[in-house]
């Protein structure tokens, strides 16, 4: 008669709208606790290890060559790795992957574990 048909409708369609929504919100919270945010903190921790490097660490490159660091250069981003006796090379502190334990710390965690 002279009521409008949109007065009539209910909130079902909306009610349906935000239960399809909902599931691609959870999708990107577990992606978010079990992907990204470990990959932040293992970034943070590397980043970490790499601005305290020191005389005596063990190194491992993005090549898989370890070595130990002979001397950290202050004001750049270079440090001299010792492959073997007589062997240094010159690498850029972002190409190590890894500041590995020394052998006698690795030692000394395996006796306790």
């Amino acid at each position: 008669m002279l009521i409008s048909p949109a007065y009539a409708q209910d909130m079902s369609g909306i009610v349906a709208g935000a239960g399809q929504f909902l599931p691609i919100v959870l999708i990107f919270a577990v992606f978010y606790f079990l992907l990204i945010r470990p990959q932040q903190t293992a970034q943070k921790e590397l980043k970490r290890k790499l601005s305290e490097i020191k005389r005596g660490d063990r190194v491992l490159t993005g090549g898989g060559i370890i070595g130990v660091v002979q001397k950290v250069k202050d004001g750049t981003n270079e440090v001299e790795v010792d492959l073997a006796p007589n062997v240094r090379v010159t690498v850029v502190r972002e190409t190590i992957t890894n500041v590995l334990a020394p052998p006698a710390a690795a030692n000394d965690a395996k006796a306790k574990g």
